[in-house]
């Protein structure tokens, strides 16, 4: 099953020729969802293929770089005779000042919208075999991130201790999988444990929006297969980003490291580095001891593969 993330807007509060401002875009499956949607965000799914037919958009904070392109897609959803629903999610503390952008901006739509408010711990979206919750970041403006978590997968089937314990091919191969003993024909019983191995780990994605380094974050993002963290600035504007309520790429992979996240990607990347955002993934780099850092550019695609995958 496929996971897939699409940057469609790397850059921070002032867009530039090469990066646009926030948005994520996350396939899985057949699921659809944005993460943020900044000025331009239609623009670039369409220059980046992933379409509009998202069934939730993730606000982190209500920052215009962050919510600005919510209007413009939902007139182009309505334009294009979207019959299907779709759930905003922001922060509660935030949840009316949006509707009143989205009513000002773009009116209520003809296909049914629903904006709900989130709060640190909540379970946002309880998906197929997933779940979204919302935690609590450090920015200066009501905000959160979100973490997708995947179910833990069945463990591997040993065909061949199976057919060694005599059980048949076919329908009890499923049953075992499934966790159900199974009796063969001599009175023998079958139990999964026998044959079945345990539990294997999903995968996971976590998104922080714009923030300072917290321990939230840590906690949150334990083990995670992407984190995906604000960047804005590299290291020698540690105390602007303190004081505008960022990270800077290093504090981002200590945050990183001490979480065990398998990779780092460094977001919301100031229009200071417009030309060249090197220094932000040398310090990264530098910082992280994971698989791989890296800042990504706008359009660049992510897939997420499982932990146990060879």
């Amino acid at each position: 099953m496929s996971l897939r993330v699409t940057f469609l807007g790397t850059g921070g509060a002032v867009p530039t020729t090469r990066r646009n401002t926030s948005s994520i875009f996350l396939r899985r499956e057949g699921d659809r969802l944005l993460f943020d949607c900044g000025e331009g965000t239609q623009r670039q799914m369409m220059r980046f293929g992933t379409g509009f037919t998202v069934s939730h958009i993730f606000v982190t904070h209500i920052h215009g770089d962050h919510t600005l392109g919510i209007p413009g897609l939902l007139q182009t959803m309505d334009f294009n005779e979207r019959e299907a629903a779709l759930s905003i999610h922001v922060p509660t503390a935030a949840r009316s000042r949006l509707e009143a952008f989205i009513d000002a901006a773009a009116g209520r739509p003809s296909f049914p919208l629903r904006i709900d408010g989130v709060d640190d711990g909540d379970t946002v979206l309880d998906g197929d075999g997933y779940e979204i919750t919302a935690f609590r970041t450090d920015h200066d403006t009501p905000s959160v991130g979100y973490a997708l978590r995947e179910d833990d997968r069945k463990g591997r089937f040993d065909r061949e201790r199976a057919e060694e314990l005599g059980v048949p091919v076919g329908p009890m191969f499923q049953q075992l999988h499934a966790g159900e003993a199974v009796e063969l024909d001599d009175g023998t019983v079958v139990e999964p444990e026998q044959v079945v191995g345990p539990p294997r780990p999903g995968r996971s994605v976590v998104y922080t929006g714009d923030t300072r380094p917290t321990e939230r974050t840590v906690e949150v993002a334990r083990d995670a297969d992407l984190l995906i963290h604000d960047a804005t600035f590299a290291a020698d504007h540690e105390t602007r980003a303190r004081r505008t309520g960022h990270s800077t790429a290093e504090r981002a992979a200590n945050i990183a490291n001490r979480a065990d996240a398998k990779r780092l990607a460094l977001v919301h990347i100031s229009s200071r580095y417009a030309g060249n955002a090197d220094p932000i993934e040398r310090n990264a780099r530098e910082a992280f001891s994971g698989e791989e850092a890296f800042v990504p550019e706008d359009g660049d695609v992510v897939e997420i593969p499982y932990p146990d995958a060879d």
